[in-house]
């Protein structure tokens, strides 16, 4: 098991619901694959830096769970064909350090 995190940027103008139906898809993706789902937190309604299919808002989404490599894989697999997914990066989460600096 590897921990990871996935930043998702979703399209500003689906709902409530269709926002929380697309995390619960990856919830449930990782779940049924033996993974353990740590949280799944709303960053809001963000402005973009630069305009993305002509949308210049974006809801963000941070995604925290410990998973095999393959699940990633079927995460980033599902996160590439769900319509309001504009962006979405995963990276491995990085643990704290338990050494104390001098």
């Amino acid at each position: 098991m590897n921990p990871y995190e996935v930043l998702l940027m979703l399209n500003s103008e689906l709902d409530e619901k269709q926002q929380e139906e697309i995390v619960e898809r990856c919830k449930e993706i990782v779940e049924k694959n033996s993974g353990n789902w740590l949280e799944g937190s709303s960053w809001g309604r963000k402005k973009l830096s630069y305009e993305i299919d002509h949308k210049t808002e974006a809801f963000y989404y941070l995604l925290k769970f410990d998973s095999s490599a393959s699940t990633l894989e079927e995460v980033n697999r599902v996160m590439k064909i769900t319509e309001g997914v504009i962006r979405y990066m995963a990276v491995r989460r990085i643990q704290p350090s338990s050494v104390v600096a001098d």
